[in-house]
């Protein structure tokens, strides 16, 4: 029953993500006390946002009522910036929850709302923003063509401005949207293109309180999902942890609580690649995280995933007696605080399943169902496939065909290939058993078409492998062209000040061959010695990095004794040149000789 235990999986996974940005009731008690303290609309409307998002996770009737204060507040600023925040931080809340029809349909509508106003002032930054973030809504769906309508009218408005952290968002956004659309090396391309803009934008550009941290966090992220999907699992665990040390960099308060998620999700990567023993590693050392930050929430990912493993290592007996632990028990009242008891009991129906307990297994899986008939098609999808599996094993035949005919119309709407020719292919025995012939070879002809697709796709999906190294590739070859142009182009600029110094010393010397005016020497002396010091200096700050690694006070200290040097030395040379030339200006012999190059023979009686 290995799909079974696959689709178990998947449902808890999605809510792991929502519920591990949670913090305790401290956190809590002082959030609503900075609230209490704030004098300024803006420092409220901050606090607003962060309490009613957080407590999502901690009490939803609470997060409700902060959240409608926030757009009270706004509402009643009459400021439009601040009416499209307020609407923009409850959509995102009721995304934690997108799962569910009903906060998914809000997160949309609450999205629409700040674009309508957006779109009445004319914001275009928010207006390109916000149609990325729809883009994401309906990805959640799953309605992919509304999502990719979503991000091309988001990319139009985002590729007129100079906003590099939107451009980044809006290449990542196309990203996900090409990936569930199945096209692999478009989601690639542009994936790759937002870690280019993430890396090449000057700090200044990047939003002020995380800067390019936080966006190349982003883009290691995305790329970890991408190749995680094409499973090659190393190289999606090397970009996660290259995510992780990003958080080194950021300055958010979420930044502990956000590394006990990443350990979880570390874990799953190498759980996906089979490292059993790592990844039950990883989900201990999130629980051990989460518990020294006295955040019980917290733990509720590394819990999830620990049952989870259980069940893809084929130990339902230990997932049993591991729901009946500690641990266990805290999940469950986790699950039940918010409304999740259809999960609780789904993951009972597959234990006992798997236990060959049918009469329990069928008693939860009819608590579970409701639950599932609420939520969106790719949850549902899940649910069914279990049921179904759960019906054939259970000789329950009549409502095994029921939910895998349900299997199968869901996963051709969704494109989900492997659970349609999963269906047609368990349609075909069953309607062979009950002798309906007809519609046997019927689903026998689908479950065929349906193998040589999955096939071809992975096929493909080893030809989108060495794709996305070839791109990689690709991309790392314009890199190091672009690299190459820029010190060809430096190499030139440098030869150009070497000659223009070298050609302003030998004027400084022709000038001293003559009579010209000391003021003269002097002014072209002061422009040459100080162009010749300058370019000493450049030379050295250029190639320092290696010693100070960009660290101001190496820097510092190290310019402060070049300059201590330098300095002295530049004046006394200065002052020695001018000097001479200045006392000694008179037509020299050889300046004799350049003019008589030059002028020809002079009729002077004196020479």
């Amino acid at each position: 029953m290995i799909f079974l235990r696959k689709s178990a999986i998947l449902m808890l996974l999605l809510m792991v993500f929502k519920t591990g940005k949670a913090q305790e009731a401290a956190a809590i008690d002082s959030m609503k006390s900075a609230l209490s303290a704030a004098t300024t609309i803006d420092e409220k409307m901050k606090q607003l946002d962060y309490l009613s998002r957080t407590l999502m996770n901690v009490d939803l009737g609470e997060a409700e009522k902060y959240g409608r204060q926030l757009i009270l507040l706004a509402e009643e600023s009459r400021n439009r910036l601040l009416m499209i925040k307020a609407y923009k931080s409850n959509a995102v809340r009721c995304s934690y929850f997108g799962g569910q029809k009903d906060y998914n349909a809000r997160s949309i509508e609450y999205f629409n709302t700040a674009l309508n106003i957006a779109k009445k002032e004319k914001i275009v930054n928010e207006i390109g923003g916000i149609h990325l973030s729809l883009a994401s809504a309906y990805l959640t769906i799953p309605d992919k063509d509304k999502a990719l309508s979503y991000a091309n009218q988001g990319f139009s408005l985002i590729s007129t401005l100079s906003n590099d952290s939107l451009k980044v968002e809006a290449h990542n956004t196309y990203g996900k949207v090409y990936l569930a659309r199945n096209e692999k090396t478009l989601s690639l391309r542009n994936y790759l293109t937002a870690l280019r803009i993430a890396e090449e934008m000057p700090d200044e550009k990047a939003d002020k309180k995380n800067g390019k941290p936080l966006l190349l966090r982003n883009c290691y992220l995305s790329l970890s999902n991408f190749y995680a999907r094409i499973d090659d699992y190393d190289k999606a665990i090397d970009y996660y942890t290259s995510a992780y040390n990003k958080l080194d960099e950021l300055v958010e308060k979420n930044v502990p609580y956000q590394r006990v998620v990443d350990i979880n999700s570390l874990g799953n990567l190498f759980s996906a690649k089979k490292r059993y023993d790592i990844a039950i590693s990883y989900f201990e050392r999130s629980v051990r995280m989460a518990d020294s930050l006295k955040f019980s929430s917290l733990k509720i990912p590394g819990y999830v995933s620990l049952l989870n493993q259980y069940l893809r290592m084929e130990e339902p007996l230990k997932a049993l007696n591991y729901m009946k632990s500690s641990a266990g028990q805290q999940l469950k009242e986790h699950l039940l605080k918010f409304g999740f008891s259809g999960v609780i009991s789904q993951v009972y129906g597959v234990i006992y399943a798997e236990l060959k307990q049918y009469d329990s297994a069928n008693l939860y899986f009819n608590q579970a169902l409701p639950y599932f008939e609420n939520s969106n098609e790719a949850n549902k999808i899940s649910f069914y496939q279990q049921l179904a599996i759960f019906y054939k094993h259970d000789k329950q035949n009549s409502k095994a065909v029921e939910y895998f005919l349900k299997v199968k119309d869901i996963g051709e709407r969704l494109g989900i290939l492997e659970s349609v020719e999963m269906a047609a292919q368990q349609l075909d025995s069953l309607y062979t058993k009950n002798g309906n012939y007809q519609l046997a070879n019927q689903y026998n002809g689908i479950y065929y078409k349906y193998k040589d697709s999955i096939e071809k796709l992975n096929k493909e999906k080893e030809l989108t492998q060495l794709e996305a190294a070839d791109e990689l590739q690709r991309q790392e070859r314009l890199v190091k062209e672009k690299e190459e142009a820029k010190r060809q182009r430096n190499n030139i600029q440098y030869m150009a000040i070497t000659i223009g110094i070298v050609v302003l010393f030998i004027a400084l010397v022709v000038l001293g061959m003559f009579k010209v005016s000391a003021t003269t020497i002097k002014m072209i002396g002061f422009f040459a010695f100080l162009m010749f010091f300058e370019f000493i200096f450049l030379i050295f700050k250029k190639n320092i990095y290696s010693i100070t690694k960009g660290e101001p006070w190496k820097d510092l200290l190290f310019m402060i004794g070049l300059a201590a040097l330098l300095l002295p030395l530049h004046h006394w040379m200065e002052h020695k040149v001018i000097k001479y030339l200045t006392s000694h200006n008179r037509l020299t012999s050889a300046g004799h000789h350049i003019k008589r190059r030059i002028f020809g023979r002079s009729k002077d009686p004196e020479l």
